[in-house]
């Protein structure tokens, strides 16, 4: 069994200073049976640990009615026989450009904007979605043997709101539930983010695209010590219907993730591999730099012009990255998996 904590200046592991590079996949936006290989494409870019969020609207269609809720547990699993560790984000608002920020509809329609608040009506909902949820998680954590060394509090709540009673009380939630490892808020660069959304004596972690350096400054304003880490490296970006797709160019994207690791931060790539929005579950954004546009629907592919295609196939973006990558591994980097049976 093995230690995960946070240090003044780094992550330790069993004591010893260590660098988390992940990749963010989620396990519902990938057919289970192309698991193994999608995470063997995340190895071999050089990562060493891999993200998800836990979307509740696809878990508990109905009140008390729950679907496949050991999915993630079984992704864990995958995880940890691919050799990697695990940062788990369950919410219960994910964003992730998912139907309803992942929130289930039959609490958002009658409770409105009560939701995301320290509102009786809204915490006991989420206390038993994540007393039904979390058991899975913290059997699997570092300390018993597990892969999962980070788990999340909220999701970029200072984008929100600032009730700090909520998020103070999931944090215990979390505790309560059994949750060992250390816990972490992920906020945007700017001050009124980082200061709606972070907890005394939780990890404040930092969400951006560029700008490494200025990203990093403005979170060491709100938390002088403790490990740096870009939360969501935003390499790409998700596609509205009606609107060509997103892309970014790969050598831009690679300079970016080298100045993250220049600044002996830890980093996750959002997203490594995209998948897809199966069922439905695409969700809406509204559009504008204020967020105060049209609402315009998500696409149902997510291949955020990922590293790793929606297919699985390694693009230039990968091999870009994993040059990079490769500097900060310990030893070679695994060779490149085969593509997918469909694709051959």
């Amino acid at each position: 069994m093995s230690t995960f904590a946070v240090g003044d200046e780094d992550f330790l592991l069993d004591g010893r200073p260590v660098r988390l590079l992940s990749g963010a996949l989620h396990y519902f936006r990938v057919r289970e049976e192309q698991w193994e290989h999608r995470l063997g494409m995340l190895r071999a870019m050089g990562l060493n640990c891999v993200e998800t969020y836990v979307p509740w609207n696809l878990h508990e269609p109905e009140p008390g009615r729950y679907a496949d809720v050991a999915a993630l547990g079984r992704f864990l699993d995958a995880v940890a026989r691919a050799g990697m560790w695990a940062i788990v984000r369950p919410g219960p608002y994910i964003c992730a450009e998912w139907e309803n920020g992942g929130l289930p509809h039959w609490l958002t329609g009658p409770l409105g904007r009560r939701v995301r608040s320290f509102d009786p009506e809204f915490l006991a909902p989420v206390e038993a979605w994540f007393r039904r949820l979390l058991p899975q998680v913290v059997e699997r954590q570092i300390d018993r043997g597990g892969p999962v060394v980070l788990v999340q509090v909220e999701n970029e709540y200072g984008s929100y709101g600032s009730d700090r009673a909520y998020l103070e009380w999931l944090a215990e939630l979390l505790r309560g539930c059994g949750v060992a490892v250390p816990l972490f808020t992920s906020d945007g660069p700017e001050d009124h983010m980082l200061t709606g959304g972070s907890v005394p004596g939780v990890l404040a972690t930092a969400n951006f695209g560029s700008g490494a350096r200025e990203g990093f400054a403005t979170l060491r304003r709100h938390q002088p010590s403790g490990p740096l880490m870009c939360m969501e490296f935003w390499c790409g970006w998700f596609d509205h219907w009606g609107t060509e797709h997103a892309v970014r160019d790969a050598a831009d994207a690679a300079e970016a993730l080298r100045e993250i690791l220049e600044c002996g931060a830890s980093v996750n790539v959002y997203m490594a591999h995209g998948g897809t929005n199966f069922g439905g579950f695409a969700g809406a954004n509204r559009a504008g730099e204020l967020h105060d546009g049209p609402l315009r629907a998500t696409v149902t592919s997510y291949d955020y012009d990922a590293p790793v295609d929606e297919a699985g196939r390694p693009t230039e973006k990968f091999w870009r990255f994993r040059e990079v990558l490769a500097a900060y591994a310990e030893g070679p980097l695994p060779e490149v998996p085969e593509p997918p049976a469909c694709l051959l």
